[in-house]
Order: C-alpha cells, then sequence, then structure tokens
C-alpha cells in the first residue's frame, strides 16, 4: 500500500510539481527520484562548474549533491522548495570540497588541482577574454574557500547577501566580511598584473 501522489502540474505544464515528485521520492517511488534528477541535473551540473572551474571534481560534486539530497528528503519541511534546498546542498558540498583541497595542500599531501584555464573560455572568445577569465581564475584559486564561495555566489550566482548567507549557513556581516576580503584580493591581483 503506497503513498498515492497526485501529480499536479508545474507552471510550465511539463509534469508533476516538485511537490508532488519529493513525496513520491520519499515514498520510495524511483521514477520521482529520477525525475528531480532530470529536472535538475542541469542546473546543479552549471551551478557546480561555476563554483568549481572546470576540474575533475565537478563530476562528483553533481553526484554527491543528488545523493546527499535524495537520501535527506525527509529533513526538507517545504518539498515545493526542493530546488532552492537542492542548490544549498551543492553550495554547502563544493564548499567542503574546496576545504579539503586546501587542507590537502597545505600538508603536502596532495598539490592543488588547477582548473584547465585554458577550456574556460569558448573557442570564439578574443585572446582578450581569454586571458581575462585565465587571470580571474588564477586569482580565484588562491582565495580561501570562504572567500571564494561567497564571492562566486553574489557575483556568479546573482545572489542577495541573504541568499548567500542563508546559503553558507553563516550571518549576513560574516558574508560580508568574506566578500571584503575576496574584492580586496582581486584588487591586489589586478594591480600585479597592471604594468
Amino acid at each position: 500500500m503506497g503513498v498515492k501522489v497526485q501529480p499536479t502540474q508545474t507552471r510550465s505544464g511539463s509534469g508533476p510539481s516538485d511537490a508532488a515528485l519529493v513525496l513520491a521520492a520519499r515514498a520510495g517511488e524511483h521514477w520521482a527520484q529520477e525525475a528531480l534528477f532530470r529536472r535538475y541535473s542541469r542546473m546543479v551540473n552549471g551551478m557546480a562548474y561555476r563554483l568549481m572551474g572546470r576540474d575533475q571534481d565537478v563530476d562528483d560534486l553533481v553526484q554527491e549533491s543528488f545523493i546527499q539530497a535524495l537520501k535527506s528528503l525527509d529533513r526538507l519541511d517545504n518539498p515545493q522548495a526542493f530546488k532552492s534546498w537542492l542548490g544549498s546542498i551543492v553550495v554547502r558540498t563544493a564548499h567542503k570540497t574546496l576545504r579539503h583541497r586546501s587542507m590537502l595542500a597545505r600538508l603536502k599531501i596532495r598539490p592543488a588541482p588547477t582548473a584547465d584555464l585554458d577550456q574556460l573560455a569558448a573557442k570564439a572568445s578574443s585572446p582578450e577574454v581569454a586571458a581575462e577569465l585565465r587571470a580571474v581564475y588564477g586569482c580565484l584559486s588562491g582565495l580561501s574557500a570562504q572567500a571564494r564561495m561567497a564571492l562566486l555566489l553574489h557575483r556568479v550566482e546573482g545572489m542577495s547577501i541573504p541568499e548567500v548567507a542563508a546559503s553558507l549557513g553563516v550571518s549576513e556581516s560574516t558574508v560580508k566580511r568574506r566578500l571584503a576580503a575576496a574584492e580586496a584580493e582581486l584588487a591586489h591581483h589586478r594591480e600585479k598584473e597592471e604594468p
């Protein structure tokens, strides 16, 4: 005797709502888990790529984020908020990965991985744009995990300071301090690059 979920339509009319899918997935329905994955895999991939840069850990981050989300669906208070909740899981997982990398690099256990900077720019990008992207990601790799996450969420993902604070699980004043530190480091990096 399984849980019967009425698949209400999403706003676009493209299938069951997130709430219906979450309820069905909680009830053990594999089709609902797959539907949530299909619906949000592009979003999670894009977010992971923007937070991590192009490197070998992006696919692992995406997989780990979905595994964590599906395992802990019972902790989601508002099933319709699945998208933002999943985004928060991606942020926390990326943050944990970056902190772990940083620690291993400091202990000289594993060299700090570098993003494939040549692949960040589209083939059609001008040499100036490609050089600027390499410089930005080069600078980002030198930031602390906390400053990097705050900067990318605010500047790249377009989140407000309260949204960044909620995603990182810190206060707004902490986000502001981390953003100020990241901005100062970027400014310092730009000064070094100028002739």
